[in-house]
């Protein structure tokens, strides 16, 4: 016999999607919050680019004699760079072991045949490509000392795994808001401490901090902005907040670069904004989700009356109550990773999408770093990758709801990986650029389609934790994109014939993920299950299974009882 008290614990999602509907999908404060987005969305960009800026390495440079500091830049390159004076290529590590008053006398380099020795006293760099001194000039990470940037960046992405799973757990016990003005402060003091640094350690210590905050900045208000607009408006607030304010930020970045002209400034106008964190409390709402989920009812029906006062919209008596009843009962369960992982349908699904994730993000962070190979202004070049952000992305949020997350996940990332693979027959310019270019636009699909939709498979109680761990799982991959560039020593053409292989594998595994268009966000466990249950193209259509009841807790087996 069924259990009568069951009932509101399955109709949990759409009680809450019910009450949301008659709050209005996308009133006042929803599109507040929509516009709230921006800052942190312009942050998210800041904190994984700005150091492709700070940490640039001016490919001009060669060994200080201090002998020659009198002459001019040029005529000192000259006398001291081996092969400098042939007016090709010249040794950027090393310079002659001669007499350098013999060589002041004649005003002539050293015979070719000369020993050379690697520098001695620091490196000089001619301020062409990259318009000004970065962390890597002032402190001379190159040559010998060139390794000491990746490994920043390597620890900035470990960073970030840490942050992830942090900030994913406060998030899902503690709410949305901590998890975000946490993220925000982390990033904000990280980076400004980055400015009053002056050797290594400190300097990736710094950036490891930086790293923590990476993405949190914004998946936070990503989340709990997706989790108060209606099902037909969350595609286009989902796409349009990172195709304008992550990609606008983007945009913007090298352009601030080239404008401080400074390092530390630079640092300073991308950190300081993210200190204002400290009153998005006073304004954004803490998610009703997640306040169902831990039991707190009144104050999710205080949060959605604030929304009924400014949305101007009345919710009826009879549907409120409905509401507090279903989720009186949501609070006997606490979800957590550990039920998501004993779900053998969820936990296969995340294994999945997890796969296609990663694809999505080396793909598109090896684009950005193969960025120099193609012979193109190192500022020019990353301002047209960041420019297909926002049309792609528009296009993304035109058409997701039409033809769903799998098609818009799977088509882009094969065009994108045939368009790579042409690539590696094109010579290096803007033949291989523009394709370069093409692929990067459908890779934005792709990998925003897919965050919309991982977002959407999660029920609520463990929504931010898996999305942070997924994310964060993106980030620690991206780490082999540096390895990826630097495969061309083996093979010029291997960078690309790895990114078109992950690009078909992620394609083909994205073809059997569950389809969540125009379906409510799962509420609970239970949700998740049915939802892959019923609508994944391998999937049963019963709504539950024997595995499927295996996690439940002992207090609703009783219930069924």
């Amino acid at each position: 016999m069924e259990s009568k008290e069951l009932k509101p614990k399955n109709g949990d999602s759409d009680a809450l999607e019910t009450v949301l509907h008659h709050v209005g999908g996308m009133g006042r404060y929803q599109r507040f919050l929509f516009a709230a987005m921006m800052p942190f969305g312009l942050s998210f960009a800041f904190i994984y680019f700005v150091q492709m800026f700070i940490a640039a390495t001016p490919q001009r440079h060669w060994c200080i004699v201090p002998e020659l500091q009198h002459l001019d830049m040029e005529l000192r390159r000259n006398l001291s760079a081996p092969g400098a004076a042939a007016g090709g290529e010249w040794d950027r590590c090393a310079t002659y072991q001669t007499n350098w008053t013999r060589v002041l006398e004649t005003m002539t380099p050293p015979d070719p045949s000369t020993p050379t020795v690697s520098c001695q006293n620091g490196w000089e760099f001619e301020l062409t490509d990259i318009p000004y001194h970065t962390v890597i000039s002032e402190r001379g990470w190159v040559c010998e000392n060139s390794g000491y940037a990746p490994t920043a960046q390597a620890l900035f992405f470990a960073g970030s795994f840490i942050g992830g799973i942090f900030f994913g757990w406060l998030a899902d016990n503690f709410g949305r808001l901590p998890a975000l003005v946490g993220a925000n402060l982390i990033g904000g003091i990280g980076g400004i401490a980055t400015v009053y640094t002056t050797g290594l350690w400190d300097f990736i210590f710094c950036r490891l901090l930086v790293g923590m905050a990476c993405d949190n900045v914004f998946m936070m208000m990503y989340i709990l902005a997706l989790e108060y607009v209606g099902p037909k408006h969350r595609t286009w607030v989902a796409n349009m907040s990172i195709a304008l304010f992550f990609g606008g930020g983007c945009l913007i970045l090298p352009w601030l670069a080239i404008w401080f002209a400074d390092w530390r400034k630079l640092l300073w106008v991308t950190s300081i904004p993210m200190l204002l964190c400290v009153f998005a409390p006073f304004v954004i709402p803490e998610s009703a989700r997640w306040l169902v989920t831990r039991g707190r009812v009144n104050k999710a029906v205080e949060v959605l009356r604030k929304f009924e006062r400014v949305n101007g919209t009345k919710i009826p008596d009879d549907v409120m109550d409905d509401f507090i009843v279903s989720s009186r009962h949501t609070k006997e369960e606490k979800e957590s990773m550990i039920f998501l992982a004993k779900s053998a349908p969820l936990r296969t699904t995340m294994a999945l999408m997890l796969i296609v994730y990663i694809c999505c993000a080396v793909i598109f962070d090896g684009l950005v770093r193969l960025s120099d190979a193609f012979g193109l202004d190192f500022f020019i070049t990353f301002t047209l990758t960041s420019a297909t952000e926002i049309p792609s992305v528009t296009l993304v949020a035109i058409v997701l709801d039409r033809w769903g997350r799998r098609l818009l996940t799977c088509g882009p990332m094969g065009i994108s990986g045939l368009l790579i693979l042409i690539a590696t027959f094109m010579p290096k310019g803007m033949a291989q650029a523009g394709l370069a270019i093409m692929a990067r636009f459908c890779i934005n699909m792709s990998y925003n389609a897919t965050m919309q939709w991982a977002t959407e498979l999660l029920p609520t109680g463990v929504r931010a934790f898996g999305s942070s761990l997924l994310h964060v799982s993106g980030f620690l991959a991206t780490a082999l994109s540096p390895f990826i560039v630097y495969s061309e020593r083996i093979w010029t053409l291997l960078p690309l014939v790895i990114l078109s292989v992950l690009a078909a594998l992620g394609s083909s595994i994205a073809i059997i993920l569950p389809e969540t268009k125009g379906k409510p966000m799962p509420q609970t466990i239970e949700d998740g299950e049915k939802l892959v249950l019923e609508h994944s193209i391998c999937g049963k259509r019963e709504p539950e299974s024997l595995e499927v009841v295996e996690w439940k807790s002992e207090k609703e087996k009783a219930l069924i009882m």
